[in-house]
């Protein structure tokens, strides 16, 4: 099968990179080095976005936000025109569902398939091929994007028609911001309540009203090192993109809106490349000031 990873950022090479043993793999970035790497071991380099897609049964595309996407995928040299007739294009960016749905009509109208399929899970997973894809689309489309997903992650969740694999990821991006949030104030409080961070770090995410994720930032925060898993910055574009989701079905978010508030107030502040659990290192300086 001919398969093309246009996306090669934190989460995209990893997941080529899974890819490349079982397929015939082109892929696409629009910087070089991900590409060079994945080359190296096999894949093909492609020099442009038409290019990559010529051949393709599947192109995957793993983006920063729902802007690049279209522009990629809809612009004057964007891949869909290029894509062969009746082949499958499964977007795995986190984006807002309309703009899925409009995707998935932009691609019906130039003779191509579409899935929204974004991940739940960050680089570790991603290297290790785990990632939960939530997909939104036909059965027959996932039927055949399976194995290729399966090479990827651990666990498929058909979650509906197009749009609502998206949709799901914006609920889990909602649960993720916040919890991290509270995490970050409620340790802070420990510490001025004459708490060790090394206690709370070590006790707190082990608790069964902490969640899971929270045990791997503890120690992000514990070493004040915040190598990106997932950025800060990604993370405040999805609680925007949540934000216009609930605007579009007249839902009110109060936690979610003073969540995008730190997050935003973080990444003026410098953090927007660091790992998103940087929050608490922002909340810190903010506290000491």
């Amino acid at each position: 099968m001919n398969v093309t990873f246009i996306g090669l950022g934190i989460m995209g090479q990893n997941m080529a990179r899974n890819l490349l043993p079982h397929c015939t793999l082109t892929v696409f970035n629009r910087s070089p080095q991900p590409v060079e790497a994945l080359a190296a071991d096999g894949a093909t380099a492609a020099t442009s976005l038409t290019e990559a897609v010529a051949e393709a049964d599947v192109v995957f595309t793993m983006l920063a936000k729902p802007e690049v996407v279209a522009a990629q995928a809809f612009g004057e040299e964007g891949f869909l025109q290029a894509m062969p007739n009746d082949s499958l294009w499964v977007d795995c960016s986190t984006v807002n569902p309309s703009f899925s749905r409009e995707a998935a009509q932009a691609a019906k109208a130039s003779g191509i398939r579409f899935l929204d399929a974004p991940v739940a899970g960050t680089r570790k997973p991603a290297e290790d091929g785990t990632l939960t894809f939530l997909v939104g689309g036909a059965e027959a489309d996932l039927n055949q994007a399976r194995p290729l997903l399966e090479h990827m992650g651990s666990k498929i969740v058909h979650t509906g028609n197009h749009g609502q694999g998206s949709a799901f990821k914006m609920l889990i991006n909602a649960q993720l911001a916040q919890s991290m949030a509270v995490f970050a104030e409620t340790t802070l409080l420990g510490e001025k309540l004459g708490f060790s961070r090394e206690m709370l770090m070590d006790t707190l995410p082990n608790l069964p009203v902490s969640a899971p994720f929270l045990t791997g930032k503890a120690e992000l925060i514990r070493h004040g090192q915040f190598e990106p898993q997932f950025p800060l910055e990604l993370m405040l574009k999805d609680l925007h993109l949540l934000e216009q989701t609930a605007y579009e079905h007249r839902q009110p978010l109060f936690m979610s809106s003073v969540a995008k508030a730190l997050y935003a107030s973080a990444d003026a502040a410098g953090h927007g490349r660091d790992d998103f659990s940087a929050l608490h290192a922002f909340l810190d300086g903010h506290n000491q000031s």
